[in-house]
């Protein structure tokens, strides 16, 4: 199946499908006023609203329909996928670009070659059959869907690049974390970039929670926010230590014992 689209200027292409959409919005706005409220107790709950409406205006079409159903031919065998299918690259940045929208996934994927499935408000990337990933789909066009725990790993290596990184603002995951970058900047300008890289990889490693809570406690005390202080206050994971063991006496005779040779002589 080819979709197609409206020609610029030309109104009335297409106008029977856009009436359709134009009238059954009009139907779902008034069926909510009558309704007196349009809270629902779930998604699910409001599917079902939608489901139902449809159903009652199809009741009126149903005599018109019988009939038309005489002259259609039978449906394809093979059902229509339910999403589009595309196969993009992860870029060097581990970013893909999926229409005009561009997405960051896990670096371990960089240089791979991604089969994504692009639903209705939902996009999975498979690396062969193996879904690697599920993300929510950003409406509109030009935007961008950056997450730090995908990018992080290569940015420490690097920390030089977080000044010139081009979404930047996206590596702030609170507005603590800003004002902690900020501070950095106005006491140690020249370490600024990568002493916060490091806080961010602390962050993605042990919990962003603990090292937000180390942060603003940093900031409430007026102390910079350096790496090591953020550390020093974040619960690190305990390791447990392996017991000492002795070594063992090992006594092989038994085992001579067993050689035939050996048990002649003997």
């Amino acid at each position: 199946m080819q979709p197609t689209w409206n020609n610029t200027g030309v109104a009335h292409e297409n106008g029977d499908v856009e009436q359709s959409h134009h009238r059954f919005k009009m139907a779902v706005d008034q069926t909510l006023r009558v309704r007196g409220s349009r809270d629902f107790a779930s998604r699910a709950a409001y599917e079902q609203f939608l489901q139902d409406l449809v159903y009652k205006r199809n009741q009126t079409r149903a005599v018109r329909f019988t009939t038309e159903k005489a002259c259609l031919r039978p449906l394809p065998t093979a059902p229509l996928a339910p999403c589009k299918e595309l196969r993009v690259s992860v870029s060097r940045f581990s970013t893909i670009q999926v229409g005009s929208n561009v997405y960051s996934v896990p670096s371990r994927l960089i240089g791979t070659t991604v089969m994504v499935r692009l639903r209705a408000e939902t996009l999975q990337g498979y690396v062969g059959t193996s879904l690697v990933f599920t993300f929510p789909r950003l409406v509109g066009k030009h935007r961008h869907r950056i997450d730090y725990h995908h990018i992080i790993w290569s940015l420490v290596r690097k920390p030089g690049a977080f000044a010139a990184y081009r979404y930047r603002e996206e590596l702030f995951p609170t507005t603590t974390f800003r004002l902690a970058y900020d501070r950095l900047v106005a006491h140690w300008p020249k370490r600024a970039e990568a002493e916060y890289v490091r806080v961010l990889h602390l962050a993605a490693t042990i919990s962003e929670t603990e090292v937000e809570t180390a942060l603003t406690l940093l900031l409430e005390a007026g102390t910079v926010p350096t790496f090591p202080a953020v550390r020093d206050l974040v619960h690190l994971p305990y390791v447990q230590t392996l017991p000492e063991m002795q070594t063992p006496t090992l006594d092989l005779s038994s085992y001579d014992q067993l050689i035939p040779s050996r048990r002649t002589h003997v």
